[in-house]
């Protein structure tokens, strides 16, 4: 499957897992997720410091329809190779992270 071999590829990021949700999947590591699978295409988290290096490399968004409009996600697609090429992938995978960690909402605190 799809999503299992391309968990096992990112092994060398540390602990790499896949969850099922909205028709596809979500490729966390550390609680955070940096990449979606939709239709066995990945797509890695970008931010305002990465979105650039994802546009210079010929990536595009990840769009799907809500209420017959278009929706933009901070998830890009890089290239045709990425997912065969081991090196790209970690290398775009990498990225995709920090961007998510950048991102990551702190969490609130309990009050008492």
């Amino acid at each position: 499957m799809f999503v299992n071999d391309l968990v096992k590829r990112l092994e060398p990021l540390g602990s790499v897992r896949a969850r099922a949700m909205f028709g596809g999947h979500g490729i966390f590591k550390d609680d955070v997720m940096f990449a979606l699978i939709a239709d066995e295409v990945v797509f890695f988290k970008v931010d305002a410091t990465s979105k650039a290096d994802f546009e210079a490399a010929g990536g595009e968004p990840f769009v799907y329809v809500k209420n017959g409009q278009p929706m933009t996600m901070s998830y890009w697609r890089v290239s045709e190779t990425c997912p065969t090429d081991d090196t790209d992938l970690l290398r775009w995978a990498h990225v995709a992270h920090q961007a998510a960690e950048r991102q990551k909402r702190p969490k609130r605190s309990r009050k008492s």
